[in-house]
């Protein structure tokens, strides 16, 4: 429904800048409802299809297509360019703590005037603006934030709403706050930004701004929340951290929860799926690169699974906590789940039937869709004929997610995934890592600085085969202040939770053999059925690379052993010692080049003699005496 600026005013103090926008827009919609605004995505249409144009130095410019479809609304961008996230597309404009790249120093242009034009352009407009709880917090928690947007960009609007939750203005209390507003302009990225993904954070004394200036909403209406919830733990001590949490139910009833972590790619999403079978119920371990030999698993009855947090999960302390653990719940209200692994009917049965026949209809991204068809996660749009999108995505609000777990849980084991390449004695890689390893703590404070983002990221604008990190905690691409300060935060909550166990899986290859997200599920299912008990000394030996702190002697599930050579690398004939070393070499080499950047006199002494150890190749002991809990 439309409303005045003095009803809004009324209902909470804005920012003069906002008060500027909406006393001079065209006009003002602000959304009550979900339906309202996915009806609003359509342009007012009824069926068929709607396209997001803006002018651009008056010639008229295409950006996306949305489709009306059975089971919601299927969106594709133009350019191919758009269907993924730029990792170089933030900027921080004011003049605080940062070691993120400032406005000035990529363009010659002043901040102040883009700004400018910015509220100029949406003045000019018919615009929406929706209100919400930074990191779906009750809204009495005075965190509040609201977009700006124009009419026409009810599929972002829609996004945001589903992401962040929406606060209706007849729900809005005395005590909710504007910390954070988030301006959608477009047409800038043409304009002003040479078409690249330009996102601008700007940190004023009395409001965060977020200048989205690109219609994908993974790097501004996800992401660019994710920069202000990490902003406020700068501020309070506490992190958002990147990673899935799940509880996990035995078939014996045994429940553990399992937080894992790692850059976009690394498995979050996967670790809220069930394995993957084929055709005749097995589970498919591994596909040999070299010979095409395959191993399988039969495993009768999974674990149960209960999704806390898909990629965002707010750690805050909670004061005189005994538990040892970490507490973690989700800061989203929906997840935004990448399907780029389901390229089939039937590759995660759960999954396709949650988007198949929904509770409410869901926006689709990068999925290839006609008028009134059900969009199916499957069926991805090609960026080029013959090679499709690697980033199609699908927002599930929680409420259509089966056994979603509200509310803080304590984390007992936090693992970490990273996409890791094939490795070979003729091709070696960093490849090398086994099925499961476990960390000792200071080695799993050091994964966490160093973040690879792997091989083959499906979700970012990088080169395939370039290692490359993600930046400390794997969420740096989305934070604003300095590395020094979350790197120590990181450590001081390590300490703080003295019974999470850190465990270590790579997807994609083990050594010679391709395992897609196999190992991850696998190690899962190990875990949740031995629970929280400590491992027996021959269970585990130091792995070869000290780096991946212990490999598993042995692995059983229920009743089948997982091949050793799976466990240990360097045991398969393809790699041997000769391939695992090299690749050692280049995994020790990444961790060094990339714990330079740490080198900084307010890094926390005990991070510093960790970071001391790694640059003098030390052994797996040493990482144990320095960080004993």
């Amino acid at each position: 429904m439309s409303f005045t600026f003095d009803e809004l005013s009324q209902k909470l103090k804005l920012p003069v800048s906002v008060q500027d926008i909406l006393t001079g827009c065209k006009s003002l919609t602000v959304p009550e409802s979900r339906e309202e605004i996915f009806s609003m995505a359509m342009g007012a249409k009824e069926a068929g299809t709607y396209e997001v144009a803006y002018d651009v130095d008056g010639e008229s410019v295409f950006e996306a297509n949305v489709t009306k479809v059975r089971n919601g609304l299927a969106i594709n961008y133009v350019d191919p360019y758009m269907r993924r996230r730029d990792p170089e597309c933030m900027l921080v404009a004011d003049e605080g703590q940062t070691d993120k790249t400032r406005f000035s120093d990529r363009y010659d242009f002043s901040f102040d005037t883009v700004r400018n034009e910015t509220f100029e352009w949406l003045k000019a407009q018919d615009l929406v603006v929706t209100f919400f709880s930074l990191g779906g917090l009750d809204p009495k928690a005075g965190k509040g934030a609201m977009l700006i947007a124009p009419a026409n960009a009810g599929f972002f609007v829609g996004g945001l709403a589903d992401l962040q939750g929406l606060v209706p203005p007849a729900d809005i209390c005395d005590d909710f706050e504007i910390y954070s507003v988030i301006y959608l302009a477009p047409p800038f990225r043409h304009t002003r930004f040479d078409g690249k993904q330009v996102v601008v954070h700007n940190r004023l004394e009395d409001v965060h701004e977020v200048f989205s200036y690109n219609l994908y909403p993974g790097p501004s209406a996800k992401k660019g929340v994710y920069g202000v919830l990490l902003t406020i733990g700068e501020a309070e001590d506490w992190p958002t951290l990147h990673a899935s949490t799940v509880e996990v139910e035995t078939p014996y009833d045994n429940i553990v929860t399992i937080m894992h972590e790692g850059a976009s790619g690394g498995g979050k999403s996967e670790m809220l799926e069930q394995p993957h079978r084929q055709s005749d119920g097995r589970l498919l371990l591994g596909r040999n690169t070299t010979n095409g030999e395959q191993r399988t698993l039969a495993m009768g009855q999974n674990c149960k699974l209960y999704p806390v947090t898909d990629d965002m999960a707010m750690c805050m302390p909670i004061a005189n906590d005994p538990s040892g653990y970490l507490l973690a719940q989700d800061a989203e209200q929906a997840w935004f789940v990448r399907v780029n692994h389901i390229d089939k009917y039937g590759t995660e049965p759960n999954l396709e039937s949650l988007t198949v026949h929904p509770k409410m209809p869901l926006l689709f991204m990068n999925i290839d869709a006609v008028a009134d068809s059900t969009a199916l996660i499957w069926d991805h749009i090609e960026d080029k004929p013959g090679k499709r999108c690697p980033n199609p995505r699908v927002i599930l609000p929680r409420q259509s997610v089966p056994n979603a777990v509200n509310g803080s849980v304590e984390v007992m084991v936090r693992s970490f995934g990273i996409r890791t390449p094939a490795c070979t004695m003729e091709n070696p890689s960093y490849g090398i890592l086994g099925y499961l390893h476990l960390l000792p703590p200071s080695l799993a404070w050091l994964w966490r600085l160093v973040a690879p983002r792997g091989h083959d990221n499906p979700s970012i604008t990088a080169k395939a085969d370039v290692m490359t990190s993600e930046g400390v905690g794997s969420y740096w691409p989305f934070a604003t202040g300095r590395i020094v300060d979350h790197a120590n935060l990181l450590l001081r909550q390590i300490q703080a939770s003295p019974k999470v166990r850190y465990t270590l899986t790579p997807n994609q290859h083990v050594g010679a053999w391709q395992t897609g997200f196999m190992p991850q599920w696998i190690s899962r299912e190990y875990l949740a059925r031995r629970g929280v008990a400590p491992f027996r000394p021959s269970q585990l030996t130091p792995a070869r690379c000290s780096l991946l702190g212990y490999a598993l002697n042995s692995m059983q599930v229920e009743g089948s052993l997982i091949p050793q050579w799976m466990l240990q690398v360097n045991l398969q004939r393809e790699v041997k010692n000769e391939g695992y070393d090299a690749g050692a070499a280049i995994l020790r080499d990444f961790f060094v080049r990339e714990l330079e950047k740490f080198d900084h006199p307010d890094l926390d002494p005990l991070g510093k003699k960790i970071i001391d150890c790694c640059r003098d190749n030390g052994t797996l002991e040493d990482y144990e005496s320095l960080l004993a809990l």
